[in-house]
């Protein structure tokens, strides 16, 4: 593109967007110039912390379409709700097929979709558009994953052979929206919102970095899921006073906890496992992300709670509750592990580098929605291996008009 910077617009004002605005301050060449969400006061609040930052000359849009639409905007960060990922989607296109924008690229923030027939319409809208698109998938770029991968493969896995099993998980005590926790408007609950984590790094590690993503293949999935602490009455009422009456746990639950095996195999036939498991019922400092990779002389181990700053409360120590230590934050007082720089150790910064050197380059980002695609037909393939407690061969076409029962507001979430 002939602009030397990139004006970045954001769709949505929740916490992503903010997290992502905050990583900005790390990234070079681009401006962040506007936001766009249903509700205007919010959106004012993210386009001043954009501003405060020294990010650009943000301002708070009256529309997607007059965004898309401007001059000072080249790319679209999507980050808005799962449940109106098309109808966002479909605004961008349309502002660019009237021949008013002067977008080169959009990043979609994980999931691409509530499901595979929607993540099918996203795929399918952003190739009718011809802009370059990138899959927001931050955990990819987690500088320990980075580098972890880069030694394993460059120097294990070249002398002794390939690694074979990968353990990915995210834990944390529930998310901060009410939506979230709806699994009609998020499409699901912890599978749908934080396995699409698990499930990227995991096939991320076992995949050869000379070789295309392609070049390791699922076979077949099995998964369990349930709702373990959220839908006990006292749990329940506790969501239902935090979050609203619409978010109901006795009557209408989503997961709170996930597991799934993943058989893949690579180019000449070796089977490869990746064991993932999310949790919105993990109780400890807070955010949890760890990930193990597993090879014949090798192995790989990361948790990011295993910081290198650890502060100490007694119990003198009295304050309000927060977010200030680690993302999640679940005790004010006792010995802490410190996250000292949540957007670079979570990857959000390596992330969006990456995407803006990509788009301002022109350049078609490896990491896109393509993927993205193929991670949620993973997830929906696990959702229906749970639903029918069995193992189910991966296919996606078998898959193309599923919706899990959590989403369809059907699943009990009591044992048979």
């Amino acid at each position: 593109m002939a602009t030397k910077r990139l004006g970045i617009g954001f769709i949505g004002s929740g916490f992503i967007s903010k997290f992502h605005i905050q990583s900005f301050v790390a990234v070079r060449d681009a401006d962040i110039l506007g936001v766009w969400s249903p509700n205007k006061g919010r959106a004012q609040e993210a386009a001043d912390l954009a501003r405060s930052l020294r990010l650009g000359d943000c301002r708070a849009f009256d529309s997607i379409e007059e965004m898309a639409s401007s001059p000072d905007i080249h790319a679209i960060w999507l980050c808005g709700p799962n449940h109106k990922r098309v109808e966002n989607l479909e605004a961008i296109i349309r502002a660019n097929k009237a021949g008013k924008s002067h977008l080169v690229g959009i990043a979609v923030e994980k999931p691409l979709a509530r499901n595979a027939a929607e993540a099918r319409r996203v795929m399918e809208l952003i190739e009718e558009s011809g802009l370059l698109h990138g899959y927001l998938e931050d955990q990819l770029f987690e500088p320990g994953i980075v580098r972890g991968r880069e030694i394993v493969w460059r120097r294990a896995a070249a002398l002794t052979g390939r690694p074979y099993l990968a353990r990915c998980a995210e834990e944390h005590s529930g998310p901060h929206a009410p939506w979230f926790w709806q699994g009609d408007l998020q499409g699901g609950g912890v599978l749908n919102d934080m396995m699409c984590h698990s499930v990227e790094v995991a096939r991320f590690l076992l995949t050869d970095p000379a070789k295309p993503r392609n070049s390791i293949t699922p076979l077949k999935v099995s998964a369990t899921i349930a709702s373990l602490k959220w839908s006990r009455p006292e749990y329940a009422e506790q969501l239902r006073q935090t979050m609203g009456k619409e978010v109901d746990y006795l009557t209408r639950p989503s997961e709170d906890f996930a597991r799934a095996t993943i058989e893949y195999k690579d180019e000449v036939g070796n089977p490869l496992i990746a064991e993932v498991t999310t949790s919105w019922s993990y109780v400890g400092a807070g955010l949890r992300l760890t990930s193990e990779l597993l090879g014949p002389e090798y192995s790989l181990s990361i948790n990011s709670l295993d910081t290198s700053l650890k502060l100490f409360f007694s119990r003198r120590v009295r304050g309000s509750e927060g977010e200030d230590l680690v993302e999640k934050q679940n005790a004010e007082q006792g010995l802490m592990p410190v996250v000292a720089n949540e957007t670079s150790e979570y990857g959000y910064e390596g992330e969006n580098r990456y995407f803006v050197n990509c788009f301002l380059d022109g350049t078609q980002p490896e990491i896109n929605c393509y993927d993205g695609l193929e991670v949620t037909q993973l997830l929906m393939t696990a959702y229906k291996s749970a639903e029918e407690e069995r193992t189910i061969a991966f296919d996606p076409k078998e898959i193309e008009s599923f919706v899990p029962a959590v989403a369809r507001g059907t699943w009990s979430g009591k044992q048979a």
